[in-house]
């Protein structure tokens, strides 16, 4: 399982309610995977960042100069033919079209899920980021983890035990209207809409992004813990503006939507920085 890798995005999750989450103990589960780090991502919208991921530029560390936390010092991922080599020794070197491609021509089974409209493998713009799995599933609705959880534990009972596994999966519950299966608050209106407005609050848009975290991370306990010894990535692809500089929402340049979590794991061990 050491050769393993999971890779799981957090929608829109802001850093800071990442971090005000994690400080109070109550992502046991993220938690447990490593220190968390304040990270910059590629893009400010789904696309961008997933784009950027699947050519291995995952979220960076700013100022820092440790590899694999800072792919610009050496990535975790790493193209062939996509820019200088740097200290990339501990990461996966890898040939293709994109990391997917890459993983599959070393003989890993590759399994995606999306829940966001980006992944809908029915339009022709959603199935850019999802074709190059060999297992690909759209969850149908932003707030879909149960059933992509489900789906994928069917797809890791089905394939051969000696078969290293590339998993990825899209987390939407983080993602406006901030909402999850079983919330005390209705699904709509969101409490965060693009360009503002009278319905935008965001001490509410705080709350629920918060607590769909808090409910996402219980709900990926097991899959997690099958994946303890092996390469685990977790990030958000991007932020959401909350009234800053008077910004709503995301795919727009700013701190706040550039701003994410992160948390690695290689092989079973924690990299923290300075490690």
């Amino acid at each position: 399982m050491k050769e393993d890798v999971l890779f799981i995005s957090l929608d829109s999750c802001r850093y800071d309610t990442f971090e005000a989450a994690y400080v109070a103990g109550m992502l046991p589960h993220l938690a447990g995977i490593a220190p968390l780090h304040r990270a910059q991502a590629p893009s400010h919208f789904t696309y961008g960042s997933h784009a950027a991921f699947w050519m291995g530029f995952t979220p960076g560390v700013e100022g820092c100069g440790d590899p694999l936390l800072n792919p610009k010092a050496g990535k975790l991922f790493r193209m062939a033919f996509s820019g200088h080599h740097s200290r990339d020794q501990q990461g996966f070197s890898l040939d293709g079209a994109n990391v997917i491609d890459g993983f599959r021509r070393l003989g890993y089974r590759t399994i995606g899920s999306g829940a966001v409209d980006w992944f809908d493998p029915s339009t022709e713009t959603g199935a850019v980021l999802g074709e190059p799995f060999e297992r690909f599933h759209f969850a149908g609705n932003t707030w879909s983890l149960s059933k992509q959880l489900e789906w994928l534990t069917a797809e890791l009972a089905d394939g051969a035990d000696d078969q290293p596994v590339f998993v990825f999966l899209n987390v939407g519950e983080t993602h406006v209207p901030y909402w999850h299966e079983g919330a005390d608050w209705p699904c709509r209106p969101s409490p965060c809409i693009a360009f503002g407005g009278d319905r935008c609050d965001a001490h509410e848009s705080a709350r629920r992004q918060r607590a769909c975290l808090e409910w996402v991370d219980a709900q990926l306990a097991s899959l997690l813990k099958r994946f303890s010894e092996s390469t685990v990535l977790i990030c958000a692809d991007h932020g959401d503006c909350w009234g800053e500089d008077g910004l709503w929402e995301h795919g727009i340049s700013h701190p706040a939507t550039l701003t994410v979590p992160l948390l690695m794991q290689l092989r079973g061990e924690p990299i923290a920085q300075g490690s």
